[in-house]
C-alpha cells in the first residue's frame, strides 16, 4: 500500500502485535512517530526502511504524517523462482527487526524503486503478478546492497546463523507435530548435537527453547483470542491430553491456561 499524509490530525496507535508474513516499508515522516521493535525504540526519524520477519513483535504510533510504501508478502510469493529466498537476505532476520534511519534525500532516492514495483503490480494480471514479483525480488536485492553499504556493521550471515534461520523457519512450519531437536536435525541433514551447539552459540538459548516458545506463543494466542475450551486447544496443538497441555502451559507462562484467559479478558 502507498501511504499519504492526511489533513486531519488523527493519532494512530498499534499495540504490540505479530504478523504471520513478511513486511518491509520505506517511510518518510513529517510529524511524530514512535516505532518499537524488540528492545529498541525510535522516535521521529526523518525517513526510514524497516524489515520485519514473521512472528516478531512490533508496534508503532504516529499522527498520520507518514508517506511512503508498505509491502507485505509470504515466502510462497517467490516459490516460482527463489524458494529459499529467506536465506538470501540478511535484512529479514527471524530474530530481529532491522530498521535504517536516514534523511529525506535518501527517501527520494529510494522511492522510484518502490514505485516501479507498485506500478507493475497495478497493471499486471491479478492472478499471477509475475512481472511485479520479479521487480519485487530485484528491489530486495537492491535494498540488501543499499543497507549493507549504509550500515557496515551488519555482517553477512555465518553458517551457524543460516542454520538457526532455517531451524526457526522449520519450527514455524512443523511445531504442531515435531517437538524434538532430532526431528529438526533430520530435516536439516545435520546431527542433533551440531544443531544444538550452533543454536546455543548464535542465540544463547537451547534449541528446545525455540520449539517450546513457539508452541507456547500459539497457545497464548488461542487462549486469549478464541473461545475454544482448554481441552480443544490442547488437542488442536497435538497434546495427548489436556493435563499434559496444562502442565506445559503453566511451566512456560507461569500461570494456568484458565487463569491466563481470565487475566487477559479482564
Amino acid at each position: 500500500m502507498r501511504l499519504k499524509p492526511l489533513d486531519q490530525d488523527l493519532q494512530v496507535y498499534r499495540p504490540p502485535f505479530k504478523r504471520s508474513f513478511y513486511f518491509f516499508a520505506l517511510l518518510s515522516n513529517s510529524g511524530k512517530v514512535e516505532v518499537n521493535y524488540g528492545d529498541q525504540t525510535v522516535h521521529n526519524p526523518d525517513s526510514y526502511l524497516v524489515f520485519h520477519s514473521p512472528n516478531l513483535v512490533y508496534s508503532f504510533a504516529h499522527n498520520n504524517a507518514l508517506k511512503g510504501y508498505i509491502i507485505y508478502f509470504t515466502q510462497e510469493c517467490f516459490s516460482f523462482f527463489k524458494p529459499d529466498f529467506h536465506q538470501q537476505f540478511s535484512l529479514f532476520d527471524p530474530l530481529h527487526t532491522n530498521l535504517f534511519k536516514f534523511d529525506h534525500a535518501v527517501f527520494d532516492h529510494l522511492a522510484p524503486h518502490f514505485e516501479a514495483v507498485f506500478t507493475s503490480y497495478e497493471r499486471s494480471a491479478r492472478e499471477q503478478h509475475i512481472e511485479a514479483k520479479i521487480k519485487l525480488l530485484g528491489l530486495l536485492y537492491y535494498l540488501e546492497d543499499f543497507a549493507l553499504e549504509n550500515k557496515k556493521d551488519i555482517p553477512r550471515a555465518t553458517a551457524q546463523q543460516v542454520l538457526l534461520r532455517k531451524f526457526i523457519q522449520l519450527i514455524d512450519n512443523h511445531y504442531i507435530h515435531k517437538r524434538t531437536v532430532q526431528e529438526y536435525a533430520d530435516l536439516l541433514s545435520v546431527t542433533a548435537n551440531h544443531l544444538s551447539r550452533s543454536v546455543k552459540y548464535v542465540s544463547g538459548k537451547n534449541a528446545l527453547t525455540f520449539i517450546a516458545e513457539r508452541l507456547a506463543g500459539e497457545a497464548r494466542s488461542l487462549i486469549q483470542y478464541t473461545d475454544f475450551s482448554v481441552a480443544e486447544i490442547a488437542y488442536q496443538l497435538n497434546f495427548s491430553d489436556p493435563t499434559n497441555f496444562g502442565k506445559f502451559f503453566k511451566k512456560q507462562v507461569g500461570v494456568s491456561a484458565s487463569e491466563f484467559r481470565k487475566r487477559r479478558r479482564n
